[in-house]
């Protein structure tokens, strides 16, 4: 491949970069998504049955079209309209369409699918089937489980609501500080699910002990205020249509339809649907997409933005730090969330994004110093006593996304580093024992083939669903800018460039059809090894041939097809418009570096 060839579509791909800028900071756009659309179609359709609001039934008639449209061949549906089918979302479209009462055209099918998958259509085939996808983890199993109840499909009327576990909504009267010690059922984020399908359980299917069903009663109205206290202004549980949508259908179900948590939910669901009928399954990830825009266009080490336009980003970046305690999970000051939203929580991944951001631009002064110096404590205190970083909680437990994640943790050890040198004494030694702890725990976390599993990333083509490209290509960025190079990042340069297919590009393990995101993201973290290492052939001759595939396949930075390789939240799958056009950027910056890929 010339180099101009290679110059000219870093070019492009820059100045497609710059042009997605909508004045001081980017949006993107995330995929529509059928398990939101299912959700919200519920939800809506449950609330003009009590209240015969024709805005509602409009809404929940287009929600109903739009899933007939995107019901794959095999009778499914997956989350996005790039993604395969799976029981998950399938369950919750089956269901959305059994209660608006679709034809059976396309309930045969979807019934057909679920069959298949769950081993059958009665009620113990199916809980079982959606409880053993889960395991011990209840944060979407119940929630699949209480839709299906909802419709009907595990049985008719109390008897239905016996394969839906209670969950223990009782728990959320007890004081925030004590949650990780009770060991809650479902993850940090979910504790609004819990106390909506808790309380819509406890109405359908009490316990029939007497001592446990009184004080499920006596602390009805105590949880439905901290649901009230936790539930953003514009009412969307983390700006995420599922989880409110859960919500809404369970306080209805519940028969709370008149509670200000429903309205609320319900106004959210009206304001974020789409043109096409459609719901994401996040309202944005605009703090997320910023950050990686601006890390991707200072990988090459110049700057590429104005400094006028450069301020605007920075200032509208440490806008979007939180000065107080985040009443949903009761973090401390001085994190960033995914989102400049109501609905965003803070958390450990979009945090050092944004550190590491403010800190490409030059650190932006005093104010950004200290924004710094209040983020880089956020994380410290955050880090779990394996040396890892979990995503929004220290300490809640074992469950996914509340424990340690190799890429959260890498994250936060490249902005730690990054602005070491500007912490006070006192904050510096913290972070050198942190940035030893979080090694050994990356260390500990590779795999023995030289990978690692990424938290909020996955391959809908590899095996159990796992991105190792991802996990090892942001550890591997992260070791690579230590002071000298370990066993473990040695491990990982060979576990990358054996997983290179033959024709340059990388898929989310070896042997894996390949994207635009994953090839991107193994060529910028071996260009990243090959500036501050050693390079060698091998690694030299991975990156040029990374780069030649990223050219072919963007047609030379005209062309960034998105593949759904995001992770929401159990095993629920996402793309985002800007991924590859982002991750493509700063591969090229990276890997156009003399020493990386001469």
């Amino acid at each position: 491949m010339s180099a101009e060839r290679l110059h000219s579509t870093l070019r492009t791909l820059r100045g497609r970069l710059l042009a997605e800028r909508a004045g001081d900071h980017w949006e993107g756009e995330l995929s529509s998504s059928a398990l939101s659309t299912a959700t919200a179609t519920i939800a809506l359709t449950l609330a003009h049955r009590r209240q015969a609001n024709p805005r509602f039934e409009n809404l929940a008639a287009r929600g109903t079209q739009w899933l007939i449209g995107a019901q794959n061949n095999d009778g499914g549906w997956g989350d996005t309209t790039l993604s395969l089918s799976n029981i998950s979302t399938t369950a919750l479209c089956w269901a959305a369409l059994t209660i608006r009462e679709a034809s059976a055209e396309v309930l045969q099918p979807a019934a057909a699918y679920m069959e298949a998958h769950a081993g059958g259509l009665d009620p113990d085939s199916l809980s079982v089937a959606i409880k053993r996808r889960y395991g011990k983890d209840h944060t979407f199993s119940v929630p699949i489980l209480t839709v299906l109840a909802i419709a009907g499909l595990l049985g008719e009327g109390a008897a239905g609501w016996r394969r839906v576990p209670q969950l223990p909504f009782e728990l959320a009267a007890f004081p925030q500080s004590w949650y990780a010690f009770l060991q809650l059922p479902v993850v940090s984020y979910a504790l609004p699910a819990l106390i909506a399908i808790g309380l819509a359980r406890h109405r359908k299917r009490p316990s029939r002990n007497p001592v446990t069903r009184g004080f499920r009663n006596a602390v009805r109205n105590r949880v439905l205020r901290k649901l009230d206290a936790i539930q953003p202004s514009n009412g969307g549980f983390l700006e995420a249509t599922p989880l409110t949508s859960f919500v809404t259908m369970s306080l209805i179900v519940a028969g709370e339809g008149e509670h200000v948590v429903v309205r609320r939910g319900l106004e959210f669901l009206e304001g974020s649907v789409r043109a096409d009928g459609s719901w994401p399954i996040d309202t944005n990830l605009a703090t997320w997409v910023t950050t990686l825009a601006v890390n991707a266009l200072d990988a090459g080490g110049e700057p590429c933005l104005p400094e006028a336009e450069a301020t605007a980003v920075g200032a509208w970046l440490l806008g979007q730090q939180y000065r107080e305690t985040h009443p949903y999970t009761g973090a401390a000051p001085g994190a960033w969330a995914w989102t400049d939203l109501p609905g965003g929580v803070p958390d450990a991944d979009d945090t050092p994004g944004a550190l590491l951001a403010v800190r490409a631009m030059g650190g932006g002064g005093p104010q950004a110093a200290e924004a710094a110096q209040r983020g880089v404590g956020w994380l410290l205190d955050l880090q779990n006593s394996d040396g890892g970083m979990p995503t929004f909680c220290r300490g809640w437990g074992a469950l996914p996304f509340d424990r340690s994640g190799a890429d959260l943790t890498a994250h936060a050890l490249r902005a730690w580093r990054a602005w070491r040198p500007e912490l006070s004494l006192e904050l510096g030694a913290r972070v050198d024992r942190a940035v030893g702890r979080a090694v050994r725990y990356l260390e500990k976390s590779q795999r023995p083939d030289g990978s690692w599993e990424p938290l909020w990333f996955g391959s809908q083509h590899a095996e159990g669903d796992l991105n190792l490209t991802y996990g090892t290509a942001r550890v591997l960025s992260a070791l690579a800018e230590l002071p000298e190079e370990s066993p473990a990042e040695s491990r990982a340069v060979r576990w990358l460039v054996e997983a290179q297919g033959a024709d340059g590009g990388w898929g989310g393990a070896a042997g894996v059809r390949p994207s635009i995101e994953e090839t991107a993201l193994a060529v910028s973290a071996l260009a990243a090894h090959n500036r501050f290492r050693e390079p060698s052939e091998a690694t030299k001759a991975a990156v040029r041939k990374g780069l030649d595939w990223l050219v072919s396949a963007t047609d030379e930075g005209r062309r960034t097809d998105p593949s759904p390789i995001g992770f929401y939240f159990a095993k629920l799958w996402y793309f985002e418009r800007l991924y590859p056009l982002l991750f493509a950027a700063e591969a090229f910056s990276r890997g156009l570096d003399e020493r990386a890929a001469d």
